[in-house]
């Protein structure tokens, strides 16, 4: 769900730049993902850009609760192929009945689904691909995948190691046991690596970072071994009145706002892992013990996790009794909130299979509260620095901005040399 975000906000931001792009999301999700579809309905053509269009690719009914996590995705991709086929090729048929139809400049392909590489290279045309997850995750898979294939090293003898990796886009080592989990294990290793591969074939990379914020990692990316990696982020959800993902979410999305609005400035923790981010009952209550013995208000997205080993998207809780200790809601009731946030993805400790690998005690992560809200200054204030050119990132003249601005040169430039038409280009974006 959350990279679905991403790609729609990047093809808007395309557009901005350049009134001769148009943008075309093809948008596959799994069955078993309702918030997905919520999300496809809020996307009416009423609420696009004049040039940017949003379609649906039928679903993947192959893909059930009873499939395997390491196999849902590529049972996905594969599925999607014959579809994304298809509709490239009515494009160009457009084009060929009537010159005035924009013309196919390249694709933009998700992380996720650089498997759909084939169809670009079939029809000849350039593509990119997006990291959602920033440089130094980049750098760390890229890294991986040459130990891997450059020096034979197993990456799931790392499992449960005491390693330390040293990794050029980590400013410090790195224990190998605390890896994605992905990496670790023999079932999904190899769609992993599969992915990371295809990597060096991409036209460019887009990365959801801005340079101030990982200036290290950035700069060891550049290093000739990759493609030229264009940081274009912080990516930012464009807000518009309510909320996008149905009027039930609407009205607890105003619910959390009105509550942090009440709240002193400063003063709320946030935690939120992402729209398939879920843990477990015995961390969740780790947790919970830490939030309400450290006393400092918060916000949590909690989420149900899926059934250990197969592959369907965590759930809403019906109720929050169900997971949380006893009482705990009512001795919180004036410093906590819960909820759902869908649009924030982040890697965690978190095993392929669905159950965490190590618990981390309420006491240390009590101890982590009270060090950022009460002894924390200096982070703090970081924190803040960094928001502020986060946002001067994006803005004219910012250096994200200027990445973007290369990138659309790029696609502009390459469109132009392979083709001696007149007529303007078009961007087709996955």
């Amino acid at each position: 769900m959350g990279h679905i975000v991403a790609i729609v906000e990047i093809a808007k931001l395309l557009l901005q730049r350049d009134d001769r792009l148009y943008t075309t999301v093809l948008v596959m999700h799994p069955t078993l993902d309702p918030s997905t579809t919520k999300y496809n309905e809020s996307l009416a053509a009423s609420t696009l850009p004049d040039r940017m269009r949003v379609i649906n690719l039928p679903r993947v009914e192959s893909i059930t609760s009873d499939t395997k996590s390491s196999n849902w995705l590529s049972t996905l991709i594969g599925g999607q192929k014959p579809h994304v086929k298809e509709y490239v090729s009515k494009m160009r048929t457009q084009f060929e009945l009537s010159l005035d139809a924009p013309r196919l400049a390249g694709f933009i392909f998700d992380s996720f689904a650089t498997g759909l590489k084939e169809v670009a290279n079939e029809f000849g045309f350039p593509w990119y691909t997006f990291s959602a997850s920033g440089a130094a995750f980049l750098g760390c898979l890229l890294h991986l995948q040459a130990l891997h294939d450059e020096q034979g090293v197993d990456l799931t003898e790392f499992k449960n190691s005491d390693v330390e990796l040293k990794i050029p886009t980590l400013a410090n080592p790195l224990p190998a046991k605390l890896l994605p989990s992905a990496l670790l294990e023999k079932d999904s290793l190899p769609t992993v690596l599969e992915q990371v591969r295809a990597l060096a074939e991409a036209r460019g990379i887009l990365v959801n970072t801005f340079i101030e914020f990982e200036s290290h990692a950035v700069n060891s990316l550049s290093n000739g071994r990759t493609p030229p990696i264009y940081p274009v982020g912080p990516i930012i959800k464009q807000r518009r009145d309510g909320h996008d993902v149905g009027s039930e979410q609407s009205n607890d999305y105003r619910n959390m706002v009105e509550w942090l609005d009440d709240q002193p400035p400063s003063s709320v923790m946030f935690l939120c892992f992402g729209s398939n981010g879920s843990f477990r009952e015995k961390q969740v209550t780790e947790i919970a013990c830490a939030l309400e013995n450290s006393g400092h208000r918060f916000l949590w997205s909690l989420r149900k996790p899926p059934p250990a080993g197969k592959w369907e998207p965590p759930r809403d809780y019906a109720d929050f009794q169900e997971i949380l200790p006893k009482e705990f809601l009512n001795r919180t009731a004036k410093i906590g909130k819960l909820g759902l946030a869908v649009e924030i993805t982040m890697d965690y400790r978190k095993n392929f299979r669905g159950d965490n690998e190590i618990i981390v005690s309420a006491d240390d992560i009590m101890k982590a509260i009270k060090h950022v809200m009460e002894g924390g200054e200096q982070i703090r204030r970081k924190v803040k620095e960094l928001s502020g050119i986060s946002e001067k990132s994006v803005m004219a003249d910012g250096r994200s901005y200027s990445s973007l601005g290369h990138l659309v040169d790029d696609i502009i430039d390459n469109h132009q040399r392979s083709n001696s038409s007149t007529y303007a280009p078009s961007s087709y974006f996955k």
